[in-house]
């Protein structure tokens, strides 16, 4: 038999055990609802990295590509093409752009991609930017905001930044800025460009399109207008100006802005492009 005060042990120690348990599931409930909760916390700030990537906009991050590796053709002076460089012709056309731009590229389109390939800008054109676009499309093609970027530089910064954006320039004048005969004026060592540094301004700013004489030899093509800022205007011409053997001129925003206040003049302005013999 066991003794009144042993049945007393066995109860206190019963209670103790059960005091001892319930301790322990509370801290393992609360264990769990932290851990819950760091779950769903590192969950939402997953969806919204992935948001934030997946979420490409017009201004900020498809034009800059167009400029690059479309605007030869689907520029503001083309006829037959449309203009990627303006946003609502670029939304109305924005399911063709994804065909021919990704599914065409993968071979799952029966019209050829784009760029054409094997052209400087097919080969130009990343993997990652062609992603973009289609997520740019299937994101619901939102315009956005262009990104700012008033900050003062210094010329070596203008020269790093216009570096990146001398890709837009490359597709006809090349990466070596020598040009192709016949076709493109060279800008390396370029009298026309280190003649005049408003004029070369006024040229990005509004485009060309006429006969004109660089290192004397004749050139007679398009030069379409960009949608650049003054800030890209300057440091893309600031990096021109100190690369390929040019003359080391910088070029500041604050010029950039006097000289597009002044408007296009008739060297510069384009002319209106002749009617097809179709038309």
């Amino acid at each position: 038999m066991v003794s009144k005060n042993g049945q007393d042990n066995q109860r206190r120690m019963t209670m103790n055990t059960k005091k001892f348990s319930n301790s322990q599931r509370r801290s393992h409930l609360k264990t769990i609802s932290a851990a819950s909760a760091l779950c769903c916390l590192l969950l939402v700030k997953a969806g919204a990295v992935e948001t934030t990537i997946q979420s490409p906009t017009y201004l900020r991050d498809v034009l800059p590509i167009f400029m690059g590796s479309c605007s030869r053709c689907h520029n503001q002076e083309t006829r037959f093409v449309y203009n990627w460089l303006d946003y609502k012709t670029a939304y109305a056309d924005r399911w063709e752009i994804k065909r021919r731009v990704w599914d065409g590229w993968k071979g799952t389109y029966y019209k050829e991609a784009m760029p054409i390939a094997n052209s400087p800008e097919s080969l130009a054109l990343t993997d990652a930017e062609r992603l973009t676009i289609r997520q740019w499309v299937d994101g619901g093609s939102p315009r956005g905001v262009a990104p700012t970027n008033d900050s003062v530089k210094t010329k070596a910064e203008r020269i790093e930044l216009g570096h990146r954006l001398f890709t837009i320039c490359a597709a006809c004048h090349q990466a070596t800025g020598r040009g192709l005969p016949n076709q493109f004026p060279p800008l390396a060592s370029s009298d026309y460009l280190n003649a005049d540094k408003s004029r070369a301004i006024k040229i990005v700013l509004y485009g060309r399109q006429g006969e004109v004489v660089v290192n004397g030899a004749k050139f007679n093509n398009n030069m379409p207008m960009f949608p650049l800022g003054d800030q890209d205007v300057a440091n893309v011409l600031t990096y021109v100006y100190n690369s390929f053997g040019n003359a080391g001129l910088e070029v500041t925003p604050e010029e950039v802005k006097t000289v597009r206040a002044q408007g296009p003049d008739a060297s510069v302005k384009s002319a209106p492009a002749a009617k097809s013999v179709f038309e």
